[in-house]
């Protein structure tokens, strides 16, 4: 899958010619589409039966930062928009196979996550990275998701 992850990066950026991507146009879709327009990003795009999910963090519609010094609302939040991604493509957590996290405070996201992400994930967990930073993209922001989903054919 990162082998067409990649694929996907360089036929977006024009480097090779989509029409390698099996002539699928990508479909693209923002979840709030004036914060990506203002932040230069899209939340997700799918290319055939892969959707590529932007990082989600803990904001409101205008892009505020909520559940500011809570991490595990943080997280249930970023959970949540991430479903409605997912949703949008008729997808949901079983069909994801990537998930990166990016925390600025790992041991309370291992105390926070397991029993809740057990029960996201129905004990099928995808592949991906965790991984503590120093900060986000907003000071407030103490974690951030991205996954990959592939749809059945």
């Amino acid at each position: 899958m990162r082998t067409v992850s990649i694929f996907l990066s360089l036929c977006l950026s024009g480097l090779v010619p989509c029409s390698l991507a099996g002539d699928q146009a990508p479909e693209y879709f923002s979840l709030r589409p004036d914060v990506e327009q203002a932040f230069g990003y899209v939340h997700a795009v799918k290319v055939g039966r892969e959707v590529i999910v932007s990082g989600a963090v803990s904001m409101d519609d205008t892009g505020s930062p909520t559940a500011v010094g809570d991490l595990e609302q943080q997280m249930r939040n970023v959970y949540a928009d991430l479903a409605k991604v997912l949703d949008h493509y008729g997808l949901g957590f079983e069909h994801v196979i990537v998930e990166n996290v990016f925390t600025t405070d790992m041991a309370r996201f291992l105390e926070v996550s397991a029993g809740f992400r057990g029960d996201l994930y129905q004990g099928r967990f995808p592949t991906g990275s965790w991984l503590e930073v120093r900060r986000l993209a907003l000071p407030e922001f103490m974690i951030e998701i991205e996954v990959e989903a592939l749809a059945a054919n």
